[in-house]
């Protein structure tokens, strides 16, 4: 089986030209854009824009946090040393459940089945629940020495933004798909291009996705020729 080396500087550099046409998640409009803002330059990133691409996150700020505190134009705040464990690799931002989680438990004392639960109540709003956890964590985090103006500081903070975290697992399998997706349209290009078309000839609904697919081809160096009775195939097929 082929490998594909997460740390390819060309795959990366494509991405960040938003060169994302017929890479798989990462080819919207919208997204091709933020990769050009945060310009990714490891899986991390990748991830990261697959959970922070929705509406809530760009709503709430979150993405033009991580996009300048990754270049350095502004300095991720950590309110304790915990938090910076565990939201040092997106920039002091939480993007995934799975790190909310870990500071409800880590900081509160809270276990993980309820803090996901707590996930979800603060996701639907549900004030009842998000209530009995603020208990909870204050207490919690006393016990370990907190004052509890900071435990009830760090929880707001929990409140404002953990409803949008995403499910890490699930993102990172896509972002691996995405790349290396994006790593054979960058080192195969004609082939991945061929596939790719191929892959759309059978629905007449994607007509304009077929046209925008041989334009970018054509972008990207690639002669697409049009169909010739003497050479052609079912397919479309690299040639030379």
């Amino acid at each position: 089986p082929m490998k594909f080396p997460l740390d390819d500087k060309e795959t990366y550099q494509l991405l960040q030209r938003g060169d994302a046409k017929g890479v798989f998640q990462l080819e919207s409009e919208g997204i091709r854009e933020l990769l050009k803002r945060m310009k990714p330059d490891n899986i991390r990133d990748l991830i990261a824009v697959l959970a922070l691409y929705r509406p809530g996150p760009l709503e709430g700020g979150m993405v033009d946090e991580y996009v300048e505190c990754k270049h350095g134009r502004r300095k991720p705040v950590y309110p304790h040393p915990v938090m910076e464990e565990v939201l040092s690799e997106t920039y002091g931002v939480m993007v995934y459940q799975e790190q909310v989680m870990r500071i409800l438990n880590r900081l509160g004392g809270i276990e993980l089945a309820k803090a996901y639960a707590c996930i979800k109540a603060i996701s639907k709003k549900n004030f009842e629940i998000i209530n009995a956890r603020k208990a909870d964590f204050v207490v919690g985090a006393k016990e370990k020495g907190m004052a509890e103006e900071k435990a009830t500081e760090i929880f707001e903070l929990i409140v404002k933004f953990g409803g949008y975290g995403f499910n890490k697992s699930h993102t990172a399998a896509y972002a691996q798909i995405g790349y290396q997706t994006a790593y054979l349209k960058t080192h195969y290009t004609a082939e991945y291009m061929a596939a790719l078309l191929s892959s759309e000839i059978d629905d007449g609904n994607k007509r304009d996705m077929l046209v925008d697919h041989i334009a970018d081809a054509r972008k990207l160096g690639i002669e697409v020729l049009p169909p010739d009775v003497n050479r052609g195939r079912a397919d479309f097929d690299v040639h030379n």
